[in-house]
């Protein structure tokens, strides 16, 4: 089978994912969804994609996707949905990664689902957005401000009541693309302060770390350390719950600690888990391989000789 691992770029994950194919038989190759082109005069399928000739891959595995205006990223992500329709088992496929990527979707999904979560708001009005840091505020609460499309920890700020002051909403111009995404701040529970990452393959939760700071960002991009954590049921049922509404194939599921229990904070569809591997006694990137051909690659076998 000839696997492509869409990524933007190659590195550690991609040789873990090649080396675990390879362990199973499998070819993969690393294929930026940049360099796809549509041209329907190629082949029967309309389109182009370097290393593959004029054939279809047997499946895509998801790794990266590069950043870009919104006329390229919406072009790469139609490439995959394409790829979804000519019956390529894409994984994660770009439904899953639309409401993933997409942080108030991931939390409007959440919600209906009944997964526990912190309240959270999306708008583009900066005048309903301050109204909303006031109203906190005065209620006695500090609020994050995320950017919608973020990753890594990158661009989170505190408003609202932060530290016993107020500190009011930054220009949503800067950053922040004229949309404030705002989840409420949840207190540490212990110091230094901690969240979960859990990973779940195949709708199971299959390891979890505790990410580690003295700072009230916790990724590990962000200088957090990790440390193998418990996977409770509580964790793995929260987990495995979120990636069932959001209908995705793998995820890295962060959650808090809350005042009543563990709060689901952001579901991450093209997860990372170089920091996650060192304390999971598996290999992660074969857990992955043995779900995509086992699960989603056997399942297409009927059909395909139908």
């Amino acid at each position: 089978m000839r696997i492509a691992i869409a990524t933007d770029e190659v590195g550690w994950h991609t040789r873990q994912l090649q080396a675990a194919l390879r362990a199973r038989g499998a070819l993969g190759r690393c294929l930026d969804l940049a360099d796809v082109r549509i041209d329907t005069g190629h082949a029967w399928h309309g389109l182009a994609l370097p290393g593959f000739g004029r054939e279809l891959p047997d499946a895509v595995l998801v790794r990266g996707i590069a950043g870009g205006s919104f006329e390229q990223v919406t072009r790469r992500l139609g490439v995959l949905h394409a790829l979804r329709e000519l019956g390529v088992p894409v994984y994660n496929d770009a439904r899953a990664i639309e409401r993933s990527v997409d942080k108030s979707m991931t939390s409007l999904l959440l919600h209906a689902a009944g997964v526990p979560c912190p309240p959270t708001w999306a708008v583009e009005s900066p005048a309903q957005a301050q109204q909303i840091v006031v109203r906190e505020a005065a209620a006695g609460h500090a609020l994050v401000l995320k950017p919608l499309f973020g990753s890594q920890g990158k661009g989170l700020q505190r408003v609202g009541l932060v530290d016993g002051a107020f500190r009011a909403l930054p220009p949503l111009s800067r950053g922040y693309g004229g949309v404030a995404y705002l989840q409420r701040f949840v207190p540490p529970v212990a110091q230094p302060g901690f969240d979960w990452r859990v990973l779940v393959i195949g709708g199971h939760a299959v390891t979890a770390m505790r990410r580690v700071s003295t700072h009230w960002i916790h990724n590990v991009a962000q200088g957090a350390r990790v440390a193998r954590a418990e996977l409770t049921p509580e964790l793995a049922r929260l987990a495995q719950d979120a990636a069932r509404a959001l209908q995705i194939d793998y995820a890295g599921i962060d959650l808090m600690p809350g005042p009543t229990g563990p709060l689901v904070i952001e579901v991450n569809g093209v997860a990372a888990w170089h920091g996650l591997q060192r304390v999971t006694p598996f290999n992660i990137a074969g857990a992955l391989v043995d779900d995509l051909l086992g699960r989603r690659c056997a399942a297409l076998v009927p059909a395909r000789r139908a």
